[in-house]
């Protein structure tokens, strides 16, 4: 008997408002993250950002430092854009835009992420709702951690 729905839609992934999340690509395994529904753009933190060409084309490199200094990563990426955005206070800001691999729980996709200056915000990542949109995660904003608590609940470890 054939299914009849060959790509039956995959059930919602639930995190919560704070997760720990995955930038592979660059060099952070794990980054701990703010999910904003109400921000449309992500936000990385970065210092000494400098951008440069390889190939003819625009390139941004820059230092992601972390908490712990074992995973301080020096970055470079591909520069997508540069685009206005408002800042956490709401005022016009022009950014950086890189486009980078996202690891959810087994998910990954990719995403878009503004480079900013977050040194006085207590998460280096905030996950804004584009990134999230059409990869079937609803946000418990009443919960964090949802994630580590689901795996130790299925007994991985993480």
């Amino acid at each position: 008997m054939q299914n009849p729905r060959p790509h039956a839609p995959r059930a919602p992934l639930v995190i919560g408002w704070r997760e720990c999340v995955g930038l592979p690509e660059l060099g952070q395994p794990s980054i701990e993250a703010k999910i904003d529904t109400g921000a449309r753009t992500s936000a990385l933190h970065a210092e000494e950002v400098e951008t440069f060409e390889r190939d003819g084309a625009p390139w941004v490199r820059f230092h992601m430092p972390h908490g712990d200094k074992l995973h301080a990563a020096d970055c470079t990426a591909p520069l997508v854009d540069l685009r206005h955005v408002k800042n956490t206070s709401g005022e016009p800001a022009e950014r950086l835009v890189i486009e980078t691999k996202l690891v959810l729980n087994r998910r990954h996709w990719r995403i878009e992420v503004t480079l900013a200056d977050r040194t006085n915000m207590t998460l280096p990542l905030i996950l804004g709702r584009t990134a999230l949109r059409r990869h079937s995660v609803l946000v418990n904003p009443g919960r964090s951690h949802l994630l580590r608590r689901q795996a130790s609940q299925k007994g991985t470890h993480r």
